[in-house]
């Protein structure tokens, strides 16, 4: 060991004449350690909100949406499914009906977006079929040859908006379309009986509160138009590159065309996500300021106890670069403790919490769960912020031992 390194964890180790030393130096490992904890567990929470809440944007919707420019809608779309499904990256496409509707069960009405949709091609885009209750997703198939049954046609609906409508599985819905008739008195919207097939649950307020399926068929029948959708949703193989492959959709559907991708969307949550990791970091950071400042302290008024002890040593011959360095190996020592003491009591805090879940209100947070992401890389780049500031912080208390003259410090001894 070297000789610098042995006398600073035995200057750490012997008795204090004077035990406020030991109590600010056990103070500045204790909030080294806290602010630490909190620092990871800050982040893993954060970067869990960040890829739970876009996680599930990607997963529960298509990544890409190919859609007219002119908004009319795409009539003759399986020629154009079949062609931009051959696109370079494109590991699905289905094709999807997208219509704001009002659904009510007797006086409780809910507004929803509700897709028509074929689930064979659904099932390959989008999770949310997934998430439904059995039997939803046969429900939904097509008729056997378009044969047509007195009983109202299937729909399912995000478990959070059946219930604010207070249906259940196997009741009849109303489902009201704005696209309705013209009568001297304005336009009346046509409504059409339906019955709850089925539920779905994703975890995502969004899609839970306000979305609903329905089959392609029974949609175009809504709309009145016997073969058209709105949009192609796609699922690619690498969403990250969802832009680029977006680009290349639309030049292989033409003209006329427009796509958008799901970073487009929600650039704006991303954005705020993002933010928000950073200035958590910068507010948290705050407390190892703190004990930083506990360090300084400590180690000043450790100076000052040990003044004798540092002259002695420097009429042994001990260069004044020897004694700031003790110090500053002191405060290495105070920091690196208190940051692995912190590392692992954040690392255990985020797994318990994982682990066991904290549960949100979803209609606030859009999730029901708070989630926790544990990255490795946090770990580093706070321990090398935590050691940093406390080495900033015994610049002066070590520099001032290093000024000590011998000759002054023991003329009275």
């Amino acid at each position: 060991m070297r000789f610098e390194l042995f006398v600073a964890a035995r200057y750490l180790r012997a008795k204090r004449r004077q035990a406020v030393v030991g109590v600010v130096t056990a103070i500045a490992v204790v909030g080294v350690a806290a602010g630490v904890a909190a620092l990871i567990i800050a982040l893993a929470i954060t970067a869990g909100m960040q890829q739970d809440l876009l996680g599930k944007l990607v997963e529960t919707s298509g990544q890409v949406q190919l859609m007219p420019v002119n908004g009319l809608g795409i009539r003759d779309w399986r020629p154009l499914l079949r062609r931009v499904s051959k696109v370079p990256h494109v590991v699905a496409a289905a094709p999807e009906l997208w219509e704001e509707v009002e659904v009510a069960r007797g006086a409780r009405p809910g507004g929803a977006l509700v897709l028509g949709i074929l689930p064979q091609y659904e099932e390959k885009v989008s999770t949310v079929l997934a998430h439904a209750t059995p039997g939803a997703v046969k429900a939904l198939e097509p008729r056997a040859n378009g044969a047509e049954t007195g009983a109202p046609p299937p729909i399912v609906l995000g478990n959070d908006l059946a219930d604010s409508i207070g249906a259940k599985i196997g009741d009849v819905v109303k489902v009201i379309s704005p696209q309705g008739e013209m009568t001297p008195f304005g336009i009346i919207p046509q409504w059409l009986p339906f019955r709850l097939a089925g539920t779905y649950h994703t975890g995502f307020y969004e899609y839970d509160d306000q979305g609903g399926m329905m089959r392609l068929s029974d949609a175009q029948r809504m709309y009145g138009e016997p073969d058209l959708i709105t949009v192609i949703s796609f699922k690619v193989d690498d969403p990250d590159r969802a832009p680029e492959i977006a680009q290349a959709i639309e030049k292989a559907a033409g003209k006329g065309y427009q796509t958008t991708n799901w970073k487009e969307t929600n650039h704006a949550l991303s954005e705020a996500l993002q933010l928000e990791q950073t200035v958590t970091f910068i507010v948290i950071a705050l407390i190892v300021v703190v004990a930083a400042l506990n360090i300084l302290t400590g180690l000043t008024m450790m100076v000052m106890e040990k003044t004798r002890d540092i002259a002695v040593m420097m009429s042994f011959g001990v260069q004044p670069g020897q004694v700031r360095r003790i110090f500053l190996l002191q405060g290495l020592l105070i920091s690196v403790v208190g940051t692995g003491l912190g590392l692992g009591l954040g690392y255990l805090g985020a797994w318990a919490g994982g682990r066991y879940g904290i549960p949100l209100s979803p209609d606030v947070y859009s999730i029901d769960k708070l989630p926790f992401a544990i990255r490795p890389l946090d770990g580093v780049i706070v321990a090398a912020v935590s050691i940093g500031i406390s080495l900033l912080a015994t610049l002066y208390p070590s520099y001032a031992a290093s000024r000590i003259l011998p000759a002054e410090a023991l003329r009275y001894e």
